[in-house]
């Protein structure tokens, strides 16, 4: 099987009263699929304007000619209420009919650095939450899938070495990131062959190693760049998932789009379908 092309759309909506929202989500939807993307993700937020009809949401996706995979989700460190929510967002991913959750740790809340060593009291936290979610998730159909991130508790090797070895591989999948990978100094397609059998989803975005030299703290996720307009080896990227046998969805994601969200979604789709032929 071939590999799913994707795109998130959460950097369209930058309004919060929920009609614009609404319009911003399909004009994200309706720009996707002229650009070639059949399948999209987006932030699990948008669960809060369509949970009294959440068939309204699969309309506007069939309307639309998309089908919206994923729904992607944060936590705190508060275990009991990151599930509370997670929970709901299962339920209603599962009745639209997406296959995988993302998720990731909010953040440190706190004014310390971005980065920091691996803190298992941290990242136990966060197995907790997956280990239970994933078993609730398994039930309705969806996978769930962790994404180390930048400036969280998860983000070096170290880290995934720990949250790897302290979850159930039966419910708790990764979704890994190329440019998160680049900036924790990790070879993303080494991590690939290492990790790929609990590989549920893949993000790419590619990174400017150059502008990275001489960025400091949060400023390193500005060098976030449209595929091919950075340094990650993305053909390697993809011979490293045909290996492993991942025939999954690439999900492309920019959070600063270089001009506008319709740019570089386009550069990214050229990119994809004359290098890696998708």
């Amino acid at each position: 099987m071939m590999m799913k092309v994707c795109y998130t759309g959460w950097t369209w909506i930058t309004a919060r009263e929920p009609e614009a929202a609404k319009q911003q989500l399909a004009q994200s939807f309706r720009e996707c699929k002229f650009l070639g993307y059949d399948y999209v993700e987006n932030f699990a937020f948008i669960r809060d304007y369509y949970k009294d009809d959440p068939q309204e949401l699969v309309q506007l996706t069939k309307d639309c000619g998309v089908e919206l995979v994923n729904l992607y989700g944060h936590f705190t460190f508060d275990v009991e209420e990151s599930l509370r929510i997670a929970k709901e967002q299962i339920d209603f991913l599962a009745a639209i009919g997406g296959k995988w959750y993302n998720c990731q740790n909010g953040g440190f809340g706190d004014d310390g650095p971005s980065e920091r060593p691996t803190n298992p009291e941290m990242i136990d936290k966060m197995c907790t939450i997956v280990n239970e979610l994933g078993a609730y998730a398994k039930e309705r159909g969806i996978t769930v899938c962790f994404h180390p991130h930048y400036g969280t508790c998860v983000f070096s090797k170290s880290d995934i070495d720990y949250f790897a070895a302290h979850t159930n591989p039966e419910a708790v999948s990764f979704c890994f990131d190329t440019a998160h990978t680049t900036l924790a100094g990790i070879d993303p397609a080494a991590l690939i062959l290492e990790y790929g059998d609990r590989i549920g989803f893949m993000h790419l975005k590619d990174v400017d190693t150059y502008a990275l030299r001489t960025a400091e703290g949060p400023a390193k996720m500005g060098t976030f760049r449209a595929l091919g307009h950075g340094t990650v080896n993305f053909p390697e990227v993809k011979a490293a998932l045909e290996k492993v046998g991942y025939d999954g969805v690439l999900c492309v994601e920019l959070d600063r789009p270089e001009v506008c969200n319709f740019h570089s979604a386009e550069v990214s789709r050229i990119y994809i379908r004359d290098v890696l032929g998708l």
